[in-house]
């Protein structure tokens, strides 16, 4: 089936239309106040000026090695919170918030655990040619592989897209067979969901860079440093969520397109 970008928008936001409170509540509980307290209690260090990359790579790790606690936190709230969206917009049983945390919670490990199958897959994919142009120490060479690895990244994400709505809405419980499910429903589409998907990407970014960036430049004038960064870190944390929820929106409505018929049944809307 040809994937239609004007119709999955369409959808996709007539169901954050349908559902926004609800919406709301979830991504504040999930989405934004983890990414506030990790801006709070771990902020990622700013690199000074002159800093050369292996200052920067040392100043990284120190700070992965440091704040990784706070960040898997946040990781599994985000996760858990999204998937319980995509309950909300697929389940055709009208789930109840609770029902669809619960939901989300049964399908979690199955959606995590695709990811890291498809992420350690394509790393140990892509080790290969990287590593054997390596050996040939010719840096166009190595550039042109590089740039070829991230052209198959970004093909790959693409495929396996819809991994969550796969086991939300099916209930596929196996990884592989969800990666598999994806890589079916997303064939001969590649091309128009990663222009679609760039274009939510850059729009999104867009607002989030503008607005946040204002939002914080005005209240840090206002309100002083250090109030000031606290309130632009909230900003900035509703504003992903923003996006996340008219993400997911979409790979549901993505997903009713091309899914088998008896899996595009019309969800009704929560009230």
């Amino acid at each position: 089936m040809r994937f239609d970008s004007n119709r999955a928008w369409q959808e996709a936001t007539a169901l954050v239309s349908a559902n926004r409170d609800v919406l709301w509540a979830l991504a504040g509980v999930f989405l934004v106040l983890p990414s506030f307290a990790v801006g709070i209690l771990a902020p990622p260090p700013e690199p000074p000026a002159g800093i050369d990359r292996d200052g920067l790579m040392a100043m990284l790790s120190n700070y992965y090695d440091s704040a990784w606690p706070w960040l898997l936190g946040m990781a599994v709230c985000q996760v858990i919170g999204t998937l319980a969206m995509l309950a909300l917009y697929t389940d055709r049983t009208r789930p109840t918030v609770a029902e669809a945390l619960k939901l989300a919670l049964r399908g979690a490990l199955p959606v995590i655990l695709a990811q890291l199958l498809a992420g350690m897959g394509f790393v140990l994919a892509a080790l290969i040619p990287i590593m054997l142009v390596a050996l040939t120490g010719v840096q166009a060479l190595a550039t042109v592989v590089v740039a070829a690895c991230l052209v198959a990244l970004v093909y790959v994400m693409v495929r396996i897209s819809l991994i969550a709505p796969v086991v939300m809405v099916e209930g596929e419980r196996n990884p592989i067979a969800a990666l598999r499910r994806s890589w079916d429903l997303t064939r001969g589409n590649a091309g128009r969901l990663t222009l679609f998907n760039a274009l939510l990407l850059v729009g999104f970014g867009i607002v989030i860079l503008l607005v946040g960036g204002l939002a914080d430049l005005l209240l840090r004038l206002v309100l002083g440093m250090e109030l000031g960064t606290a309130l632009g870190t909230l900003v900035s944390a509703a504003l992903q969520a923003v996006m996340a929820i008219f993400f997911m929106a979409v790979y549901a409505a993505t997903y009713r397109q091309l899914a088998r018929p008896e899996a595009t049944a019309p969800v009704i809307p929560i009230e």
